[in-house]
């Protein structure tokens, strides 16, 4: 294949949000409770939700850093790349990058749009996650049609307004939801509670896929704050393995057979593995855990009900036989560190070369929107608007030479250099935001610019 036959769909990326969000989406009468982004005395940017100081604006977003910088973390939105927050640059960006369709997750806001949960106020709290919602699918989704894959949150904190949510944002073109992959440690009830009976319903009924997001409440653990911090990074995707296993067992599965789960930013080399234990464990312990799957055996349960997507994964792919064709997506991961941009279309091309036309057609662009229900080619005139190459040649003034942003460092300026550790980064952040990213504002603060 070549790039003017490649077509490539990103089913994980992310979004800083920019400060003028709120801005068209809040009625008169909403206007006083609009969030907004002040600067600290120390030159951070940050949103201000209900008289609270939220976490840092642009978690790992080091998109076109030189490579030394991927340990830093920008605090303001001039030490990001403006891809990350401005939906113009980002498409430049997407078309230096080769890319079609992005799907997008929250930065501030969390993956699971978790922050609205902590609010004082709820009702508020709901007004506002609309508001997040229709900025999202109207003004970063619909300003360029077809390039973005619209993914809504949810105020899960209330089941009944859950509902009402899902099918507002669907009757806005929107199939795709954000969740806690483990909403037990989000102090709601686990998966396998009824209270989720009418989320899953509504979900199957409107073609509405759940995305899970690794970190989204199971996240990965430091061994200890001495290990060197790679060793994190070696486990963050597979990180959502016991998620992964927890959703597996979900009844709703056998009740609803169009139901779809991804696995958003999981890695896929992990699961021909896991899929094997699962049936193992069924067939070798059943007899008194009285767990049924039916007439099917876990790993068929698994290969019709999950998506799962790679950023790099060349075993995954070579036992992509195992792991099912139909359930695999590429991700590039826009703008955190695990990203490749602007190099996608070129290492995708490399590492599905062993794959057949259709098999590649699948996993680098069918899949995703399939079961996204976004019609990508119709939005954008045809297929042959939406290649890798087509967009490329749109891109020739867009400047992907990596650049230093400075910001916020593992090591303290003029330390001898060593390997970065856990405790590194735990005190880095430590140090951009509080712990729970929920700071009080005591200092001075002015508009940022």
């Amino acid at each position: 294949m070549k790039m003017e036959d490649l077509i490539i769909a990103s089913v994980d990326d992310h979004i800083v949000e920019p400060p003028t969000m709120f801005d068209q989406h809040l009625s008169a009468q909403h206007k006083a409770i609009k969030p907004r982004v002040l600067k600290d005395k120390d030159g951070a940017d940050f949103w201000l939700f209900e008289g609270r100081r939220a976490g840092n604006i642009g978690l790992n977003a080091v998109v076109g850093r030189m490579r030394e910088e991927y340990g830093c973390e920008p605090i303001s939105f001039d030490q990001m790349r403006k891809g990350s927050w401005d939906i113009h640059a980002r498409i430049e960006d997407m078309n230096a990058n080769g890319i079609l369709s992005s799907l997008n997750f929250p930065s501030v806001v969390r993956f699971d749009g978790e922050l609205f949960h902590h609010f004082n106020d709820m009702g508020n709290a709901l007004i506002l996650l609309r508001a997040y919602n229709d900025w999202h699918i109207d003004e970063w989704c619909g300003s360029y049609p077809g390039r973005n894959i619209p993914n809504a949150i949810i105020p899960y904190w209330d089941i009944d307004a859950t509902v009402a949510e899902i099918k507002r944002v669907v009757a806005k073109g929107c199939h795709a939801i954000s969740f806690s992959d483990n909403p037990s440690l989000r102090g709601q009830p686990s998966i396998h509670d009824a209270h989720w009976d009418p989320l899953w319903k509504v979900c199957a009924e409107n073609n509405v896929i759940i995305n899970i997001h690794i970190g989204s409440g199971a996240a990965a653990p430091h061994a200890s704050m001495d290990s060197p911090i790679d060793a994190w990074i070696v486990t963050m995707p597979i990180s959502i393995v016991n998620s992964a296993a927890d959703w597996l067992y979900l009844k709703a599965l056998q009740k609803y057979p169009t139901l779809k789960i991804a696995l958003s930013e999981g890695g896929i080399g992990w699961i021909p593995y896991f899929i094997e234990r699962a049936d193992f464990t069924y067939r070798h312990h059943k007899a008194w855990t009285y767990t049924d799957f039916g007439k099917k055996m876990p790993s068929e349960v698994f290969r019709e009900h999950f998506l799962t997507c790679f950023i790099e994964d060349d075993f995954g792919l070579r036992n992509l036989d195992a792991i099912g064709e139909d359930n695999v997506a590429y991700e590039c991961d826009y703008p955190h560190s695990d990203t490749v941009w602007p190099d996608s279309a070129s290492m995708l091309l490399e590492s599905v070369k062993h794959l057949s036309r259709e098999q590649i057609d699948k996993v680098t662009h069918g899949n995703a929107l399939r079961i996204y229900n976004f019609d990508a080619f119709g939005m954008m005139g045809g297929r042959e608007n939406c290649t890798a190459a087509a967009l490329r040649k749109l891109a020739g003034h867009v400047s992907t030479e990596a650049v230093s942003y400075g910001g916020p460092a593992p090591l303290a300026p003029g330390e001898t250099r060593r390997v970065v550790t856990s405790g590194d980064i735990t005190k880095m952040f430590d140090h951009v935001r509080n712990a729970d990213g929920r700071i009080e504002v005591e200092d001075l603060v002015e508009p940022a610019e």
